[in-house]
Formats: structure tokens, sequence, C-alpha cells
């Protein structure tokens, strides 16, 4: 698709959308399904990097190539590390090869792996030739990604001695390190997480367990961001749970601000449209980076100023985010600022420019965040297929809740 011309009639929203399996929760469960077939998982994310994930634990295939899914790269980096006997050459997208992974592969080589890289060193391709990882401690920088913490910690159970991690400097997205702690309690693994330090305990085999896996947060952050910008609006989700796991829950605080109440009940979400508050939106999200993009494009459209903190992680996504996020802000007229960890949104004194075609930069969070301001002005979304990684169905879901579609 060359790109998407989005725009909406009424601007009232109103309907009720399914959406699928969160990106995280779901990958996670694959692993750990590798690890003990005695998982069964349902409402697993329909999401090209859950696919891709998924075919990377199952496949026979000597060459694993997991395109744009950085997860996947990640936790398959950490399990292929500990196959006995296997050898995997694994590979990703030309951007995949721009992303570090150097501070896993370390760690990795702590515990004995033997991880070779193909190309440049610190990033993929990787050659990884699977053994028996024996010693029982590692040490690694905190700062950078959780989910090299939570790779380790995911395989870390079928060790012969089970796994200590020592985490240097502050710990980044410290949710999802906890989602994986609770995931691994929740199938009976014994596994503590205090201060600086991660302890998971060996574990043999667990008891039949089925496992529903929740809703993506993330994904419901573009509709917080359509209920914000609506004239009117009553939206409800399925399915979230009351206790999430998920460190994007916060959305239902963070957009209270913003214009949306929210509320959970018999695992449905309600997002309705009220007054908007008046507190300048000053946030540090560092444990919930993937929502900035959303949260700046909605203060955008608000005509509210913004500064956002703890975004360095953003930097080395599917794009530079925040580099992309100045850009395509500003086409529509927005005065912004980047530094290596922040954004700085001036407050909007000008019309939104209407038509402008918004670049992805192939990420599928850039076309999805910028999607609601078509509630105000019409818009273009360039490489509009990118929101497969995350969430397949997400125009069909716009048409659903009003949005007029075409080429």
């Amino acid at each position: 698709m060359k790109y998407l011309r989005i725009r909406h009639q009424s601007g009232n929203l109103h309907g009720k959308i399914q959406i699928t399996g969160s990106k995280s929760e779901s990958n996670r469960m694959l692993l750990l399904q590798a690890l003990f077939p005695q998982i069964t998982l349902t409402n697993l994310s329909n999401s090209d990097d859950t696919v891709s994930m998924k075919s990377g634990l199952e496949g026979d295939n000597d060459l694993v190539d997991i395109g744009h899914a950085g997860t996947s790269m990640r936790f398959l980096t950490a399990y292929y590390s500990s196959l006995e006997n296997q050898e995997k050459t694994l590979t990703g997208s030309p951007r995949m090869q721009e992303r570090p992974i150097g501070i896993l592969v370390d760690a990795l080589r702590q515990l004995g792996a033997d991880i070779s890289y193909l190309k440049k060193e610190g990033y993929p391709p990787l050659l990884i030739k699977g053994k028996r990882l024996t010693v029982s401690e590692v040490r690694l920088t905190a700062n950078i990604s959780s989910q090299y913490i939570t790779a380790l910690m995911l395989i870390a159970p079928s060790l012969p001695h089970g796994l200590c991690l020592h985490l240097k400097g502050k710990i980044t997205s410290v949710p999802y390190i906890k989602m994986t702690l609770s995931l691994l309690h929740q199938i009976g693994v014994e596994a503590t997480f205090s201060g600086q330090c991660v302890q998971v305990y060996p574990k043999n085999n667990i008891a039949q367990t089925t496992h529903a896996v929740e809703s993506d947060w993330s994904s419901s952050s573009y509709y917080f961001s359509m209920v914000s910008l609506a004239k009117e609006a009553d939206i409800t989700l399925s399915t979230y749970k009351e206790n999430s796991l998920q460190g994007d829950k916060v959305l239902m605080g963070i957009y209270e601000q913003l214009g949306v109440k929210s509320m959970i009940k018999n695992n449905t979400l309600y997002l309705k449209k009220q007054a908007l508050g008046s507190k300048p939106v000053k946030l540090d999200l560092s444990d919930a980076p993937d929502i900035a993009q959303t949260i700046a494009v909605t203060c955008y459209g608000l005509g509210f100023a913004c500064d956002l903190t703890g975004l360095h992680t953003l930097k080395i996504k599917e794009t530079d985010r925040l580099f992309a996020l100045q850009n395509e802000l500003k086409k529509l007229g927005a005065k912004i600022e980047i530094t290596d960890n922040s954004l700085h949104l001036r407050k909007r004194t000008n019309p939104i420019q209407p038509n402008v075609l918004i670049e992805t930069y192939h990420d599928h969070r850039m076309a999805m965040a910028f999607a609601p301001l078509a509630l105000l002005v019409p818009m273009r979304v360039q490489d509009a297929d990118v929101v497969t990684k995350s969430y397949p169905d997400f125009w069909e879901d716009l048409e659903q809740s009003g949005f007029l579609l075409g080429s």
C-alpha cells in the first residue's frame, strides 16, 4: 500500500472493539511454552512479532530471519544459546541489523554461550551454537532495554542451577520485568526481584495449565487518543484485567487529564469523553516508553504543550522514534524539540495542516499514533500496512469506529 487517506465524517466515536492478546505477554508465554510444553495458550496476539516468535520457536531451519521483530531477536538469542547441540543463524531486517544486542550477548557469554557476530560487532546477524549453560550468575547493564533482562529470566528455569542477575545502573521499564516475574510465578517457577538483583530458580517440569493472554494495552492507547480528540466518544475495548501485568495500564491515569474517563468492569475497558484537565503535561515515561508517541500526538491535537522524559530507549526501536516524531509533527505545524531522552512540545497556536503525508519509517507505532488526528483534519499515512507488526486489524477496527479510509 503506497499511502492511506484517513478522515472522519462526524468527529464522534462510538463502538466496541476486540483487541487481541498482548504482544509482550504472548511472546514471553510462547518461550515458556517451548520450555514447558504443559502450557496451553489462548488469546495469543496475531501480530507479526508474535507470528515471528512462534515460527522461530517451532521451525527446524538453521537460518531464522525475524524481520523487524525486536522482541523475538532478544528472546530467541537467549533461547537458542541454551539449546544443546543446535546451531542457528539469527538475522533480521536491515534496521534490525542496526539495533544493538551486545549487552545481551555479553551476558550470555558470561554464562558460557557460544555466540559470534557475522557482520558488525555488537549487532545481528548472529551465529549461535547452543550448549548447556552451567554458570548461574551474570552481571549486566540495566538501563538500555528490559528485554535483555527478560530474555535471561525466561530461559533461567531451564538452566541446571537457575540464574542470579546482578543489574547495574537504573533499571529501564521495570513493569516489563515484573510482568515476566509474575508469569514465571503463574506457571510455578520460584523467582524474586529485589533491588538490583533478580533470582530465578531451576524448574524441571510444571503442572498442566492454560493461560489466557490479556489484550494489549499498547494497542488500546490509540483509542485513548481518539476519545481524547473526538467531539464526543464512548468506546468499549476487550479483554482487559483490573490487575493487569502490563505497564502501559498507566494510560488510565495519564489520559484522565487529557479528557478520557476510563474504567474496567467484567474484563471490559470503558472509555468516555469528559472535560479536559488543565495541568501541563509533564511525564516520565521510562516505565512505559511505547506510549510516548501516542501521548505526544494527542497533546499536539489538543493544542497542549507537553514535556516527556525517560525516552532513551526510543532511539533503538524500529526507528529513532524521537527523530521521527519531531520530523512528522513539524510537518503538521508543531514546534518541538528533542534530546537523547526527552521531547518538548510547545502549545499549538496555529491550525493543524491538513492532508499531510505522514512517513512511518517502517515503525508500526508511527502509523497508529498519528491516525487519531484524522478526527480533526484529513491526513495520509505512508506504508500503512506496517501496523501488522503489532496490530494487524487496526485499520479495519478504525473503519468500524467511523473512520473513512481510501487510497
